[in-house]
C-alpha cells in the first residue's frame, strides 16, 4: 500500500505471476508518460508495492490454520499501518472506497480458504475471520475520528461537488387554475359551495329540468351506484342544494370532481374537476351574465382578450349560450376562438324545484372545466398529460 497525492489509501498489488521474459519485454518497451498519465498509473494497484508480497496472500496456498492466521494478521497489519499513515486531509469517501475494495478482495480470498482447512480448524478459522473484519472496520472508524478531530469536528464541504437537487412540492396545474378562478370570483362577491359526489337522480337530473327520457340519464352516460344513486355528472346539484338552504340573493361558485362514462382520450376524461357558478337575485338579466363573465375572462387571460357569446342549449338554462375567448395556442395558426364555458339564464323550472319564487327572482349560471382552461393557457395538446402524474411534466408548472 502507498500514500498517493493527498495520502489516499491504495490496496496491495494483485498477485499475478509474470514470466521473466514478459517483464524484460515490458522494460524494453518505451513508455510515454504525461504528468496526468503518470499520476493515473501511480494510483493503479499495479504500481503499489508493499511488504505483502505476491506469495503471501493467495488462498490457494493456504493449507493449515497457522497459514490462515498468518495471512489474516498480515492483512490486518497492512491496513492498520496504511490507515495510520494516510494524510488526514484525504477525502473520506475515497479512503473508504479504497479500504472497502481491499476488504472485498482479500477477505473474500480468506473466506474461500476456510472450507479447505481441516475440519477441526474451520471453527477457529471462522472466528479469526470475523475478528479480522471487525478490527478492519474499527481501524477505519478510528481514522474517521482522527480526521474529524483534526478538522475541529467540522463537516468537510467540497465546494467543487455539484449541488444536490432540491425537491419541492407544488400544486397541480388544474388546482392552480381552480384557485385563480376562485380568487377572481370572490372579488366579484361569490362564495364557495361544496356538495356530495354521490348524488340522487333527483338532484342530478330531475331538479335541473332534465326530461325523464334524456340520453344523459342512460347507463352508457352515467355511473350508477344503485337504483337511485349515482356519481354526479356535474356540480349543478350543489346549486339546487344551496337554493334550498339559503334564501336569495345567492352568489356561489361550486368546484368539485364529477364523473362520466367517457373514453379517456385527448379531450375527455371519465373523472375531472368542474367549476359552476350561480347568481340569483331580483332583476338579474343576461346583461349581468355577460358583464361578469367578460370581466372574468379579461382577468384570467389578459385585458386585451376578446370574448364572444353564441347560442347553445342546456336543459337547466333558457336562453343558453357558450362563451368563446380569442387565444393563441402557439401552434403557428395565430389567434382563434376557443370555447371555455357554457352559460345561460336559470330555467324557471329549476327555480321552482329549489323552492324559489320564479316570478320574483331570476338568475344566471355557468359551468367550465378547469382542465381545459389549463390546456388553453399552457398550450397543452392532450388532457391526459394532466392526469399521468409525470413529475417531469408537472414540475414545469411549479410555482
Amino acid at each position: 500500500m502507498v500514500v498517493c497525492g493527498a495520502g489516499l489509501l491504495r490496496e496491495p498489488a494483485p498477485f499475478v505471476c509474470r514470466s521473466q521474459t514478459a517483464v524484460a519485454a515490458q522494460r524494453r518497451t518505451p513508455q510515454r508518460r504525461t504528468p496526468q498519465l503518470a499520476q493515473l498509473k501511480a494510483l493503479t494497484p499495479c504500481a503499489s508495492r508493499t511488504a505483502l508480497t505476491a506469495t503471501r496472500f493467495p488462498s490457494s496456498q493456504i493449507v493449515t490454520l497457522s497459514e490462515f492466521i498468518a495471512q489474516a494478521e498480515a492483512l490486518e497489519q497492512h491496513v492498520t499501518e496504511q490507515l495510520r499513515s494516510t494524510d488526514l486531509a484525504a477525502r473520506l469517501d475515497v479512503v473508504k472506497g479504497e479500504v472497502n475494495a481491499l476488504k472485498d478482495q482479500r477477505l473474500a480470498a480468506l473466506q474461500s480458504a476456510i472450507p479447505k482447512l481441516e475440519s477441526h480448524d474451520r471453527k477457529p478459522g471462522g472466528i479469526r475471520f470475523n475478528e479480522l473484519k471487525q478490527r478492519l472496520q474499527a481501524e477505519l472508524d478510528a481514522f474517521i475520528d482522527r480526521q474529524n478531530a483534526a478538522g475541529g469536528n467540522a463537516v468537510v464541504v467540497d465546494l467543487t461537488m455539484p449541488a444536490r437537487q432540491s425537491w419541492r412540492g407544488s400544486l397541480h396545474p388544474v388546482s392552480m387554475v381552480i384557485d385563480e378562478i376562485s380568487d377572481i370570483f370572490r372579488e366579484l362577491g361569490f362564495t364557495i359551495a361544496l356538495g356530495p359526489e354521490a348524488e340522487t337522480a333527483f338532484y342530478n337530473f330531475g331538479a335541473l329540468n332534465f326530461p325523464p327520457d334524456h340520453p344523459a340519464m342512460e347507463l352508457h352516460d352515467t355511473l350508477y351506484l344503485g337504483q337511485d344513486t349515482l356519481l354526479r355528472t356535474h356540480t349543478s346539484p350543489v346549486q339546487v342544494r344551496t337554493l334550498q338552504q339559503y334564501a336569495p340573493p345567492v352568489r356561489v361558485l361550486c368546484p368539485g370532481q364529477v364523473y362520466r362514462r367517457d373514453f379517456f382520450d385527448a379531450t375527455h376524461a371519465p373523472a375531472f374537476m368542474q367549476i359552476e357558478g350561480l347568481a340569483i337575485d331580483e332583476g338579474i338579466s343576461f346583461v349581468d351574465l355577460k358583464a361578469t363573465l367578460s370581466q372574468f375572462a379579461r382577468r384570467f387571460y389578459g385585458g386585451s382578450r376578446r370574448v364572444r357569446f353564441g347560442p347553445s342549449y342546456f336543459p337547466f338554462v333558457e336562453p343558453g349560450a357558450q362563451m368563446d375567448v380569442e387565444v393563441d395556442l402557439n401552434d403557428g395558426k395565430g389567434l382563434r376562438w376557443v370555447e371555455i364555458l357554457g352559460c345561460g339564464m336559470v330555467h324557471p323550472h329549476v327555480l321552482q324545484a329549489a323552492g324559489v319564487d320564479q316570478e320574483k327572482y331570476t338568475g344566471w349560471a355557468f359551468g367550465m372545466g378547469p382542465a381545459r382552461i389549463a390546456m388553453s393557457r399552457h398550450d397543452i395538446p392532450d388532457i391526459r398529460l394532466l392526469y399521468d402524474s409525470d413529475v417531469r411534466f408537472l414540475e414545469q408548472f411549479a410555482q
